[in-house]
């Protein structure tokens, strides 16, 4: 590490314990307040793990916590310039990151508090895609896995691919939510990955760091009250924050999102083959079902907080190559993940019908014997 990322750490660590702090302060007082929100989530179909009412509030907590010590941060270090320049990072596109992050949060609790249909959560996240392309967050270049020259973008090739990483990012957030614990943490190895990459990587980025750490804080500080047995849901708020907050992050400044790409292979590779299968059988995309990665762990007989940890565990190890490998080994090694990924879906797919069967087998009454006394006597 630099003497200039050295330097820059004191000001990381500083947000990531403001944010912790503050996020573990403000979740419970959601909790408290959720019933009067109108965002409890109710154990109402067979796809949710949950048998009681749970508050959707989380995300508010979150989203609230990192636009507001983020924004706090800001407008004292334009006084006290204790923190890192913003260098590589234009103004306009630290706006398009908090406003879009709060944006995103009150879309999600509308669709938390009125439970909107599929269409509106999606007009919801092409209106954020908006909001970023009009502050000018652009992926301009993608890593070329046949070459070491990337790949130049055009401008409408450039609004094309950030309004797909956007919407793409917020629909694999979204289908990865369902298990206690597991968007959040996550969410919080992919972001302290960014974060890292920020620090190691030339021309370093204090700035995205910083930024990065104010998420990671954000999601430390809720996740106690999330992890199994959840006391409180991160909800479509949170969803759309974190969600947004992450497919930005990855853009800013020097754009990692090949990086992005095979830290988040879990959600992004379950997602990808989830909308194969429900379109190949006749199906929205958007339908719910139990077919995701973590129910069919569940299914195979892990438990809860097992299924949890090995995803944590998957997701860790593609953060470490997404550290050791270059763009085009990243693109390279997601691409290898999205078959072999697609490969495990399909055994495990298999794998958990079976053991669906055989516990249906097994729960049958036993039928009486119905043959006489001398029926099948030697």
């Amino acid at each position: 590490m630099s003497q200039a990322a050295l330097d820059a750490l004191p000001a990381v660590l500083a947000a990531l314990a403001a944010t912790a702090l503050v996020s573990f302060l403000l979740t419970p007082l959601t909790i408290r307040y959720a019933a009067r929100l109108g965002a409890i989530d109710e154990p109402d179909s067979d796809r949710r793990v949950h048998r009681r009412p749970i508050p959707r509030t989380g995300g508010l907590a979150v989203a609230a916590t990192f636009v507001g010590v983020g924004v706090a941060g800001l407008a004292v270090n334009q006084f006290l310039h204790f923190a890192p320049p913003l260098r590589a990072v234009r103004t306009p596109e630290v706006i398009a990151l908090f406003a879009g992050v709060a944006l995103g949060g009150l879309i999600g609790y509308l669709d938390d508090r009125l439970q909107l249909r599929a269409r509106w959560q999606l007009i919801g996240q092409f209106v954020l895609a908006g909001v970023a392309l009009a502050l000018g967050i652009r992926i301009d270049r993608l890593p070329n896995p046949l070459g070491e020259v990337p790949l130049l973008l055009g401008e409408a090739a450039a609004i094309a691919a950030t309004t797909l990483w956007i919407v793409g990012m917020l629909n694999s957030v979204n289908f990865v939510d369902g298990l206690d614990g597991l968007l959040g943490g996550i969410a919080l190895i992919a972001v302290t990955t960014l974060g890292v990459i920020s620090l190691i990587d030339e021309p370093i980025q204090p700035a995205v760091a910083v930024m990065c750490a104010l998420l990671a804080g954000a999601l430390l500080g809720f996740l106690p009250y999330n992890f199994h047995p959840a006391r409180v849901f991160i909800g479509t708020a949170g969803v759309f924050a974190v969600g947004y907050a992450l497919a930005v992050l990855s853009v800013l400044g020097t754009a990692k999102v090949a990086l992005a790409l095979l830290v988040l292979g879990v959600p992004i590779i379950d997602t990808f083959w989830i909308i194969i299968r429900r379109v190949s059988s006749g199906h929205s995309p958007f339908s719910a079902d139990r077919g995701h990665f973590h129910h069919r762990l569940l299914d195979l007989g892990l438990s809860h907080r097992q299924a949890v940890l090995l995803i944590y565990l998957l997701c860790s190890v593609l953060a470490v190559l997404s550290l050791v490998l270059s763009g085009r080994g990243q693109i390279s090694a997601f691409l290898v993940v999205v078959l072999g990924g697609g490969l495990v879906l399909s055994l495990l797919t298999r794998r958990a019908r079976e053991a669906l069967d055989r516990a249906s087998y097994a729960d049958e009454p036993e039928l009486p014997d119905d043959t006489g006394p001398g029926e099948g006597a030697v």
